[in-house]
């Protein structure tokens, strides 16, 4: 059952760091980017529990991080033109109405976009269009390969999804928003997405395939990581940082030492 939604809310910078307890000492459990809406079930202090509206992720993030907004001001912007993304792993927009530029990361979603300017709560925003896509990018080999790898050697960061750090899901989440593909937020949810493609050598790029660790402790079969196929035996994902390794119908070989480093246990298609 839903919490109850006390009030409505819009992100205004770039990466909000959402966190398990509210406190700034607890552990990251998501972030939310720039422009993300969310809804607000709690307040403790000066902290909110908020459940984004793109994933259903929920955690607590600073009152001060999160700028509030009216139920109408809210439907107003969720019911706007959002197909546009930042397909850059980052990009700048400025206001026309002060000057000041905001760093935008992969995966922002622009509202009524066109033509390098985008609005939000009527306030007006330039960005170079080299760095939108106006529209999904269609999700081919060569479009995925072009894209990816402006991406590679990002650092892993447990409940990132942001070009100075990302976790595994955060990474195909991002990614794949760039091709129009709506993920949920965690691997373990992820798999439940899409459809699933029963071999390995019926793959293609941009399917997903998912981990767990059952070689070391058979007890272990928890879906515990995520990467994307660049090929039937080649896979980019987050671990360390973002980068291509081999896979093999038992996992992925690393490029360092030879060894398995994570056991296959599903692929799906979205």
């Amino acid at each position: 059952m839903l919490a109850e939604i006390i009030s409505y809310a819009l992100v205004l910078h770039s990466v909000v760091p959402v966190r398990s307890q509210p406190s700034e000492g607890a552990e990251q459990e998501t972030q939310l980017l720039f422009g993300e809406t969310c809804v607000i079930t709690e307040e403790l202090s000066r902290w909110y529990k908020i459940r984004n509206d793109y994933d259903g992720q929920t955690g607590w993030v600073d009152f001060k991080m999160v700028t509030l907004v009216s139920e109408e001001e809210y439907r107003r912007y969720c019911a706007s033109d959002l197909t546009a993304v930042v397909r850059m792993p980052m990009a700048y927009a400025v206001s026309e109405g002060n000057g000041q530029t905001f760093p935008l990361t992969a995966g922002t979603r622009l509202s009524n976009y066109k033509d390098g300017q985008f609005e939000v709560l009527g306030s007006r925003f330039r960005i170079d269009p080299d760095m939108v896509a106006a529209t999904p990018l269609e999700l081919t080999r060569d479009n995925f390969m072009q894209t990816v790898r402006f991406f590679l050697n990002i650092p892993y960061l447990w409940g990132g999804k942001n070009c100075m750090g990302m976790d595994c899901s955060g990474f195909s989440g991002v990614l794949l928003s760039l091709f129009g593909k709506r993920l949920l937020r965690n691997a373990r949810e992820q798999v439940t997405q899409g459809t699933e493609v029963g071999f390995l050598q019926e793959a293609r790029c941009g399917d997903l395939v998912f981990f767990d660790h059952h070689s070391i402790n058979p007890d272990n079969t928890a879906i515990s990581h995520v990467g994307i196929l660049l090929s039937p035996d080649t896979v980019i994902h987050c671990s360390g940082r973002v980068k291509a390794e081999r896979i093999d119908t038992n996992g992925i070989i690393s490029a360092e030492t030879g060894q398995y480093t994570h056991d296959l246990r599903a692929i799906r298609r979205y």
